[in-house]
């Protein structure tokens, strides 16, 4: 499997061991490690061999291969409640330019990701034009 990496990226850098973290799983594919910054203890991070910005840019493979170390990273974290948490682009807080899911334990309400759900109401009208429009595209 051939993968793609960025010099200058910093995910791709802890991949090759050219910066040291604290791997948890690696696979052909896949790569995780703890997160240097967590929102809770045991905040880890699973990132494809492959280098892309957007999640939609990444390989199918790539992607089937992260969510079953995901869940093997819950599962070790012991948490009941936890965030499984994928960025793509500025405007939606991803801060490093590599496809990347965080696995962040919520122990309370203090600890842990927390998130506004801030809703809008749409018309049956607008949601059929939404549904329509997707289906056409899928």
């Amino acid at each position: 499997m051939a993968t793609k990496s960025l010099a200058s990226c910093i995910f791709c850098k802890i991949i090759k061991g050219e910066i040291p973290g604290y791997k948890l799983v690696e696979t052909e594919l896949s790569y995780s490690f703890l997160d240097i910054g967590p929102l809770s203890k045991g905040h880890a991070l699973v990132i494809p061999k492959h280098h892309a910005e957007k999640m939609h840019e990444l390989p199918d493979e790539y992607l089937a291969d992260v969510m079953p170390i995901a869940k093997k990273i819950a599962l070790a974290q012991g948490a009941e409640n936890y965030n499984v948490l994928q960025n793509n682009g500025r405007l939606a807080h991803q801060l490093v330019d590599h496809v990347h899911f965080h696995v962040i334990p919520k122990p309370n309400e203090e600890e842990g990701l927390g998130v506004g759900w801030p809703t809008k109401t749409l018309s049956k009208e607008d949601l059929e034009a939404i549904w329509t429009d997707m289906k056409g595209k899928l």
